[in-house]
């Protein structure tokens, strides 16, 4: 039977081969079953909390691999429990004979997550900054992993924190009133309600600004190619990604399936798809390339629509400017290097204020340009500085914008001199969804929901 109680085991490190692996242990029973496996010039158990020694594992009979073992006594560890962590050779052999010793002497195999679940059951860290635990290890951009590590250290928990104060303070001030009337502090309530409350909308409005830009950071982008057959469509992702990860001809239709990358542009993650060229055709293959192509099109937060410069602008261009109308798109006019016969002043006419760019993609001519038209498009062509907080989880995005509505609704009954006691319902009830954040008001079905989430582990 799975308890919270158990010492738990896993590999920590990437499986596969390495300089060095990593077994963990977390655990009541975490020293005494790595004693079982360990020969060394001093027990485990007579080991300084905080140091690492050199030994042999063993399997009883036999020296099966040597490794430096870390040992961290309870408190001062990650989950609050005594941990031991086995450095041994990389590899899968290694790595997983030495777990499975762990488990013969005792341990259980960690769920997914297990060990930063631990850490937030145990007080270590709150839901939010375990959130940004996964964020940080699926970070794409050096920026994406900025945000991530503000999380972690948690700078929302903060911010979160001192508006729940705030509301806290309201609430008390609604019991004093209801409990003491003879008081008459009605009337200072009502003003506190209104003063405090609407602070908390202000800041959590301003938490919400943040929220497109940290959503792009934690998800990327996803970007779609697209135009007409030897465009260029493939020879762009290539710029991007620096790499030749999609074969480049001049016959057209090379491209037959959707073909996706991130890269990383000014800090901004994207996902990349480059499509099949959008046109009719009867080739059964090719057509099936299309129809992958309009569905990228259509998930697309980001369109990247190339044109050829040395041919006329078609009806299948003019048809995809239709099919990208109201969507955020750059324009680009590519192959700049051949003679024009693309009419520059109609591309002008059908991008309207989207961005327009000229490449040459042969020649390298025309990235830079291009980067900093995707990057002014989201962010204004930069960032606000590492120490800003953004708020890129969509659960987090969720209850910030449900908190926000039962404030308004608090403060909106408050001007309308609603009685206060009926109000404090609201204003209770944005306290409770600013407590889902960071995990104080939260069932347990979606603690363990968000940590199955996590990487074996972690």
């Amino acid at each position: 039977m799975i308890t919270e109680f158990d010492t738990i085991a896993a590999i920590s490190t990437a499986q596969g081969e390495g300089a060095i692996g990593i077994v963990r242990l977390s655990g009541d029973e975490a020293i005494a079953i790595a004693s079982h496996l360990y020969i060394g010039k001093q027990p485990l158990a007579e080991v300084a909390s905080h140091s690492i020694v050199y030994g042999h594992i063993t399997d009883g009979t036999n020296k099966v691999e040597e490794a430096m073992i870390s040992v961290m006594r309870a408190p001062r560890t990650f989950t609050r429990e005594d941990v031991i962590e086995i450095n041994c050779h990389g590899g899968l052999v290694s790595v997983n004979r030495v777990l499975q010793l762990a488990l013969k002497h005792g341990a259980r195999l960690a769920e997914p997550g297990e060990f930063t679940k631990r850490a937030f059951l145990n007080g270590r860290i709150d839901l939010s900054q375990a959130e940004g635990v996964m964020d940080l290890i699926r970070a794409k951009t050096d920026r994406a992993m900025n945000v991530a590590l503000g999380q972690l250290e948690g700078r929302l928990s903060k911010k979160i924190s001192v508006l729940r104060q705030e509301l806290l303070e309201t609430v008390a001030h609604v019991e004093v009133n209801i409990d003491y009337p003879e008081y008459d502090a009605e009337a200072m309530t009502q003003d506190l309600m209104v003063d405090k409350v609407g602070f908390v909308i202000k800041e959590v409005d301003k938490l919400l600004e943040t929220a497109s830009q940290g959503k792009i950071l934690r998800e990327g982008l996803a970007t779609a190619i697209i135009g007409r057959p030897n465009v260029g469509k493939s020879s762009l992702m290539n710029s991007l990604v620096h790499e030749n990860k999609a074969i480049v001809t001049d016959i057209p239709g090379t491209t037959r399936d959707t073909l996706e990358e991130y890269v990383n542009v000014r800090g901004v993650p994207l996902r990349l798809v480059d499509t099949a060229g959008i046109r009719e055709t009867e080739d059964i293959v090719e057509k099936l390339g299309v129809e992958r192509s309009r569905k990228a099109l259509r998930e697309a937060d980001l369109i990247l629509l190339v044109l050829n410069h040395g041919e006329e602008l078609s009806k299948e261009d003019e048809a995809l400017f239709e099919a990208v109308a109201g969507m955020n798109a750059i324009i680009i006019v590519n192959k700049t290097d051949t003679p024009r016969k693309i009419d520059l002043d109609r591309v002008q006419e059908l991008a309207g204020a989207r961005p327009l760019v000229t490449t040459a993609f042969i020649e390298d001519k025309g990235i830079d340009e291009l980067e900093t038209a995707i990057a002014n498009l989201f962010f204004e062509g930069a960032i606000e500085g590492e120490d800003a907080t953004y708020v890129s989880n969509t659960r987090h995005i969720a209850l910030l914008e449900q908190a926000k509505q039962t404030a308004q609704d608090a403060l909106e009954a408050s001007e309308s001199g609603m009685p206060i006691d009926l109000i404090q319902i609201d204003v209770t009830r944005t306290w409770e969804l600013l407590g889902e954040i960071i995990g104080d008001s939260v069932q347990e079905s979606l603690i363990d929901q968000l940590f199955s989430q996590f990487c074996l582990g972690k």
